[in-house]
């Protein structure tokens, strides 16, 4: 008599292998490390005021870091999300302070611009399949010339301020810029609208159909066409997901300095694609997660604020996130075979 093998389909996965093939378990145990190590070296670092400290770059970083990941996962890199943040802060105080628009309003027609720079991205990418870090390099470039170009011909030099007197700074800057008390520490509004970003895009990747066709386009684009998922519209809606991101975050600097320099944001994409990978997303595609890339902005946010706080020199920073981004990718690359290994 032949036994009866159980199909492997429906065996049971302990929680242990559940969670050891999560693509944020990297980015957590980091996250944890980092944490552990400065916060016995430094009480400043572990006080209220000072999780708010690190916390602060970690927002802006994350929310720029998520919808990174988001592209990442669906096979694509943007590589001018960083000066995008510029360009649409250089929007909202010109047209502010310039030309006397009321701030919400600049604030719409910087995201109008951003959308349409997002739009244009996944167009070419899509419609030339030319490689996205070609294109969004030129785009890249193309905006760091318009920056610099629009802004001299227009004040005589490379910063754009005043937007202090513009009609409705006040409220702009308490939705997007202001702080909020809690036990008596100040923290910062934007680090509310990291959390709803990572919500959102989380729910998005694992709860809805739009997930579904994420993962497939950065996995197999064509074995994603195949079984009908619309990779072209996937991809072009991410691309100005992350012109979204950029708006979010250009409005939110020029909210609270009052003033944006024509260079802000040039290099950063670099970091936001680090935070992304230290959370678990594949260079390749196909496989990440929103919080992973949120706890990779968080360990970003400690190791700024902690090199300072223990008095070290800056440019440790650096080297730590040199550092970071290797150990990153080949735990991400030891838990993709891992999980592979569990499904089969």
């Amino acid at each position: 008599m032949t036994a009866t093998t159980a199909d492997e389909r429906l065996a049971r996965v302990g929680l242990l292998r559940r969670l050891l093939i999560r693509p944020e378990l990297g980015a957590v145990v980091g996250a944890v490390v980092v944490f552990t190590f400065f916060a016995t070296q430094s009480a400043v670092f572990r006080s209220p005021e000072g999780i708010a400290n690190w916390l602060d770059p970690a927002a802006t970083l994350g929310i720029m870091a998520v919808a990174i990941a988001l592209l990442m996962i669906g096979g694509e890199f943007d590589l001018s999300a960083g000066v995008l943040t510029g360009t649409t802060g250089l929007i909202l105080v010109t047209l502010a302070t310039r030309y006397g628009l009321n701030v919400w309003l600049a604030m719409l027609v910087s995201l109008v611009v951003a959308l349409g720079v997002g739009l244009l991205n996944g167009l070419i990418v899509t419609r030339t399949r030319l490689p996205s870090f070609i294109v969004t390099l030129g785009t890249f470039l193309m905006l760091q010339g318009v920056n610099l170009g629009v802004t001299k011909a227009l004040t005589g030099t490379v910063q754009v301020s005043g937007l202090r007197r513009a009609e409705g700074f006040e409220a702009a800057r308490t939705v997007f810029a202001g702080t909020i008390q809690i036990g008596g520490t100040s923290f910062r509004v934007a680090i509310l609208w990291w959390l709803l970003v990572t919500a959102l895009a989380t729910w998005v990747l694992m709860r809805s159909r739009v997930g579904n066709w994420i993962f497939a386009v950065g996995g197999s684009e064509p074995a994603a066409r195949a079984v009908g998922v619309p990779a072209a519209r996937t991809k072009i809606a991410l691309f100005m997901t992350t012109a979204v991101a950029a708006w979010l975050v250009g409005s939110i600097m020029a909210l609270r300095y009052t003033s944006v320099q024509a260079n802000i944001g040039i290099g950063q994409e670099f970091i936001y694609i680090i935070a992304a990978v230290i959370g678990g997303c594949l260079l390749t595609g196909g496989y990440g997660s929103a919080i992973g890339a949120a706890i990779g902005a968080v360990i970003f946010g400690m190791a700024d604020k902690g090199i300072v706080f223990l008095g070290w020199d800056a440019d440790w920073f650096k080297f730590f996130l040199g550092a970071m981004l290797l150990l990153a990718t080949l735990a991400n690359r030891l838990v993709r075979r891992y999980a592979e290994e569990v499904k089969h």
